[in-house]
């Protein structure tokens, strides 16, 4: 494990700072996975609020531990993504519309603005996108119950 030329903490209003090895100092830094699905702990960039690339992480396992908890703490909260299990209602089948939900973290309610925000992952997943930016993920949609399916299939 080698120490990097930079350091990384938290502000005062826990947003993460960066200073590199000229001590210029970028604040709201953002932690972004190469591969998150493929190798998640693999090919991390850290990117300033612009989007340009601060620093390349090859592997979480070889930062300082402290720096890992950081970055690990930042792309878990970035990272939010319940599972869709099944779709329990919808308000309508024109957009906007809400859906009532059963996820993989408790049972929710989200307003879908337009079918655009259904997005084709693979032939079976899907990524919903709620009107509030909150992702949605469905592994597999034929492995839902049918009248999931049958409610999912209105806006596909």
């Amino acid at each position: 494990m080698s120490q990097p030329d930079y350091q990384l903490s938290r502000n005062a209003f826990g947003r993460l700072v960066f200073v590199d090895k000229d001590h210029q100092v970028h604040e709201g830094i953002v932690p972004i996975r190469a591969f998150p699905m493929t190798a998640p702990e693999q090919g991390i960039a850290l990117l300033n609020v612009h989007g340009h690339e601060l620093a390349w992480i090859e592997c979480l396992d070889d930062l300082p531990e402290a720096f890992r908890i950081l970055i690990e703490a930042e792309l878990a909260s970035r990272e939010f993504m319940p599972e869709i299990k099944r779709i329990d209602k919808v308000s309508s089948f024109v957009t906007p519309s809400t859906w009532w939900v059963k996820t993989d973290r408790g049972d929710t309610t989200f307003v879908l603005k337009g079918e655009e925000d259904i997005r084709r992952l693979s032939p079976a997943a899907l990524l919903i996108t709620d009107s509030h930016g909150i992702h949605f993920l469905i592994h597999d949609r034929l492995m839902l119950d049918r009248h999931s399916c049958k409610l999912l299939d209105r806006f596909l």
